[in-house]
């Protein structure tokens, strides 16, 4: 099984929902997976399986997650498979449920049960077909590439008021500009906003300064560990983190000095807590996905490093995915944001450039994340890896995630 989140944002690039992607089957092992895997474990939808174990505060917090339904799983004892808020489940499903009355009927049942629901690549044709099926959902997914927009918005406007938009294949700033200034839409879907907008200049702010200070001493290959612990002493914040983790660590430890604490954890652990623990304080003025995005990628990539044969590599990896997206947050060209961080070579030819040999596993993972599954379940055939190993390295992913910032959640 494969599964991946995609994040709905606002037109002031807020993410405001999150669309679970997932599939059983690598479609080039079991192509006729691509057009009936509904036939295998017809019983089971497969998002659900993702919010069950990872629980919906931890995948969206007071967010909206829109799950797929084919034409079989529609009838599946949802209420069973998930015991969060119905009011925060959206049901997405797509034509293949027809407007009969045994799929009418049923959509009033989970209507009637509090769940949303959603209907995605319906042609404009078919609006007047689907009328029964259009009255009761609450969101439309719309391809504005493949209607006329301005059109579609006076229909629903006019015919269905209380049906939200979404708009999906914003993959340009032009496509976003112009959506947004005609308004219309609840959400945008698309690569867009895993873009990162590039400015020819920008400056730092004063306590970014001291984070990309301490990042940039870090990843020196031998870094002295007094060095770091001095830099860490300019931030109170980051001081509270490091003096927690180690108490944690540690019974009676007598801790007294930054110095004596980073001394306890060791050039290894303080390493990766500078890693990870800064990087969440340099996104703390951006959206929060890009935390998330960031921290996931970090993550994901570690966990693939042995299925790509690179166990040797691993906490590369795990600073390529960690600074994949360092332009955003920092606000700087891509290859600006690097030097001032000093990444190795690898790194910056893998994020720079797309080349080298890190680079494979960031275009999976970029490919993982847009559920482009024809392409995961090439480079997989490619690498004899197995899809169950690759569903596994994502879910640690999104676990580790929950337990850096919701600890109290299991």
């Amino acid at each position: 099984m494969l599964g991946t989140l995609i994040p709905l944002f606002d037109d002031k690039m807020q993410v405001k929902a999150y669309s679970i992607f997932a599939q059983k089957k690598n479609v080039y092992l079991n192509p006729i997976s691509i057009g009936t895997a509904w036939l295998d474990g017809a019983g089971r939808v497969l998002g659900l399986d993702i919010v069950e174990s990872m629980g919906m505060k931890t995948l969206a917090e007071d967010k909206m997650v829109f799950v797929e339904l084919s034409h079989v799983t529609i009838f599946a004892d949802i209420d069973s498979m998930y015991t969060g808020p119905h009011g925060r489940l959206a049901l997405l499903f797509d034509p293949l449920v027809v407007p009969t009355e045994m799929y009418i009927e049923r959509l009033k049942e989970l209507k009637a049960k509090g769940y949303c629901l959603a209907i995605r690549k319906l042609p404009v044709k078919q609006f007047e077909e689907y009328k029964e099926i259009l009255s009761l959902v609450d969101f439309v997914f719309l391809d504005h590439k493949k209607i006329d927009i301005a059109k579609a918005k006076i229909y629903f406007n006019k015919v269905y008021p209380n049906v939200n938009l979404v708009a999906v294949n914003v993959n340009s700033q032009e496509d976003f500009d112009m959506l947004t200034a005609d308004g219309g839409y609840r959400y945008y879907e698309g690569s867009f906003f895993r873009i990162p907008a590039s400015k020819e200049e920008s400056e730092v702010s004063p306590l970014k300064t001291t984070y990309v200070e301490l990042l940039s001493v870090v990843n020196d290959p031998d870094f002295d560990l007094d060095v770091a612990a001095d830099v860490i002493g300019h931030d109170t914040a980051l001081v509270i983190s490091l003096l927690g983790m180690v108490n944690r660590m540690t019974v009676n430890s007598g801790i007294s000095t930054v110095r004596h604490a980073a001394a306890m954890l060791g050039q290894k652990e303080l390493k990766r807590w500078i890693n990870t623990a800064v990087t969440k304080e340099l996104c703390a003025d951006k959206p929060s996905e890009i935390t998330r995005l960031s921290l996931l990628r970090a993550r994901f990539a570690e966990n693939l490093a042995p299925l790509f044969g690179m166990e040797n590599m691993s906490s590369e990896l795990f600073l390529m995915g960690l600074f994949s997206v360092l332009d955003v947050i920092l606000d700087t060209p891509m290859a600006q944001a690097l030097e001032m961080v000093k990444v190795s070579k690898a790194i910056s030819d893998a994020v720079l450039t797309n080349s080298g040999k890190l680079a494979p596993v960031l275009d999976f993972m970029i490919y993982y994340e847009s559920a482009d599954w024809q392409e995961v379940s090439r480079q997989m055939i490619l690498n004899d890896i197995q899809d169950e190993k690759v569903y596994e390295a994502y879910t640690d992913a999104l676990v580790w995630f929950r337990d850096l910032f919701y600890s109290d959640v299991k």
